[in-house]
């Protein structure tokens, strides 16, 4: 994805709304650390909130410090003809962004249809499934929790709805825009407590063109780095139990994929019976940049962790 804007210059001519204090993640920490947040727009609003000549992006970059991008006018989610747009900064400065972007879409809307729905609204999160477990918690704990506490309808779309070699789930918040915020700011601290959400925010990805599945790789497409080191291609082996093997590759190899585009490296197994030296634990080859690479083993190493704690 790439952004319609440039770096902005200008300061703002009006304050943003949000004048009253959000509620702070459990950890503190998190909220100066940069994250991200991704959710759908309609490609006919996609135009109000970029502006004329990006007027409106910039001003609302400007106003919330946050970094605001939107995929292109030909990248839809697939199954709809929605246009993504993501927003990255520290949680603070997402939220102001957030609310700049809610409320112009807000006031897209015609009056009878807000009127129709009893001024209650919703907004599509794009959330990796990897990370959906997080937001839903034990036995649905967690996602009770939020619908209390912000008052608004929150649903998680069914992984059998993917389209295959789709990693992401949508994450549908129902309500007023103070009980999407509230939503949207539970959900946002819950995923960045996970130190591998805010790492998936530099990954590549466009809907464009479908996932390669044959070669459980990124795409490929999207932004190009520029730190040299990190572009660098790097090769870790690790051995894994035969026995976990089918928990990393997963249903039709859904888990495996998922790794793959949550840390943009690939990601091969060995043949059965392909053994690390002197083990029976099969070898996982991980190709990619050193960060891509890291990501992944850190990846594969917590889902076997979690099936041992099961």
């Amino acid at each position: 994805m790439e952004s319609n804007v440039s770096s902005c210059v200008s300061s703002p001519e009006h304050p943003p709304k949000h004048d009253s204090p959000l509620p702070k993640s459990p950890t503190s920490d998190s909220l100066e650390k940069p994250t991200y947040i991704r959710f759908l727009v309609s490609n006919a609003a996609a135009g109000s909130v970029i502006g004329k000549g990006g007027s409106t992006i910039t001003d609302f970059q400007s106003q919330s410090g946050a970094r605001i991008q939107l995929s292109r006018n030909h990248e839809f989610f697939p199954g709809t003809s929605d246009r993504i747009i993501m927003i990255s900064g520290s949680i603070d400065d997402i939220l102001k962004a957030v609310e700049l972007v809610l409320n112009k879409l807000l006031s897209e809307i015609p009056v009878e249809e807000i009127n129709e729905v009893d001024q209650r609204s919703k907004v599509r999160l794009i959330v990796p499934n990897s990370f959906c477990g997080g937001i839903i918690g034990k036995g649905g704990a967690t996602i009770k929790s939020f619908i209390e506490e912000s008052q608004a309808g929150i649903k998680i779309s069914s992984q059998d709805n993917n389209y295959y070699g789709l990693t992401d789930r949508l994450v549908t918040v129902i309500g007023t825009l103070e009980e999407q915020m509230q939503a949207i700011d539970l959900i946002l601290s819950k995923l960045s407590e996970d130190a591998h959400y805010p790492q998936s925010m530099n990954v590549p990805f466009t809907y464009a063109v479908p996932y390669n599945a044959m070669n459980y790789g990124s795409t490929g497409g999207g932004a190009k780095y520029s730190n040299a080191k990190e572009d660098r291609s790097s090769t870790m082996t690790i051995g894994i139990a035969d026995d976990h093997i089918g928990l990393i590759v997963g249903k039709g190899g859904r888990n495996i994929m998922e790794i793959s585009q949550a840390s943009g490296a690939k990601i091969k197994i060995s043949d059965r019976g392909d053994f690390m030296s002197g083990t029976t634990d099969r070898k996982v080859t991980i190709t990619g940049s050193q960060r891509a690479v890291h990501a992944a083993e850190s990846m594969i190493r917590q889902k076997v962790a979690y099936a041992a704690e099961s």
